[in-house]
C-alpha cells in the first residue's frame, strides 16, 4: 500500500493526476500554439527569434476589428 492508501485508491489518484496534467498540457499548446517544427540548418547563435504565433494571430485579429469599428464609426 504506497502511502497509506489500498491499491484501487491509489492507481485512481494516480491516473486521475496524470489526465489532468495532459489535459492542462493540452490547453496551454491549444493558447499558445508553439511552433513544434525542427529545422534543417540550426541558426547561428543570435539568429533565433521565438514568437507565439496563437498570441500573433489575436492581436491581428484584434487589429482589424478595432481598424473596422474605426472605419465604422468615420461613415455614421
Amino acid at each position: 500500500m504506497p502511502a497509506g492508501v489500498s491499491w484501487p485508491r491509489y492507481l485512481r489518484m494516480l491516473g486521475a493526476s496524470m489526465l489532468a496534467m495532459f489535459a492542462g498540457a493540452q490547453v496551454v499548446h491549444q493558447y499558445y500554439l508553439p511552433d513544434l517544427t525542427i529545422p534543417e540548418v540550426p541558426p547561428k547563435p543570435g539568429e533565433l527569434k521565438t514568437e507565439l504565433r496563437g498570441y500573433k494571430i489575436r492581436e491581428e485579429a484584434t487589429a482589424a476589428a478595432l481598424e473596422q469599428l474605426k472605419t465604422e464609426q468615420r461613415v455614421d
